[in-house]
């Protein structure tokens, strides 16, 4: 098993005039949010919320931007969410991930929408 890696689509609604780009990322499932690099950041103009510190894979933390909001496409899915700016290399993290119903396949390193639910998301509210 290796690392699982899929293509998407980030944009800003809040500038919808700019186009949206095509990113390929990490899956990354032990990372909560979503992580873009400055050059993302700078092509899609959007704006720093504030600093927040976050724990990074070897342990350490810094403070790093947050910036907002940006739409994520997935096939037929779709979020908006926050994203922190960090590293060389974009990561779609569990919340995304959850929040457009997608799921991890191992076997096919391959993310994938919920088989148990094809065409729309669905979620639990207890």
């Amino acid at each position: 098993m290796g690392l699982t890696c899929t293509t998407i689509s980030i944009s800003n609604p809040r500038k919808p005039q700019l186009n949206a780009i095509e990113v390929r990322c990490l899956a990354d499932t032990g990372a909560l949010m979503m992580s873009i690099t400055e050059t993302i950041v700078i092509q899609l103009q959007l704006d720093e919320l504030e600093k927040r510190v976050v724990t990074i894979a070897d342990g350490s933390t810094r403070k790093v931007p947050l910036v907002g909001l940006i739409r994520i496409d997935f096939e037929n899915r779709f979020c908006f969410t926050g994203a922190f700016v960090s590293g060389n290399e974009p990561l779609l993290g569990a919340v995304p991930m959850e929040e457009m119903d997608l799921v991890v396949h191992p076997a096919k390193q391959k993310v994938i929408p919920n088989p148990e639910h094809p065409n729309i998301p669905q979620y639990i509210m207890y």
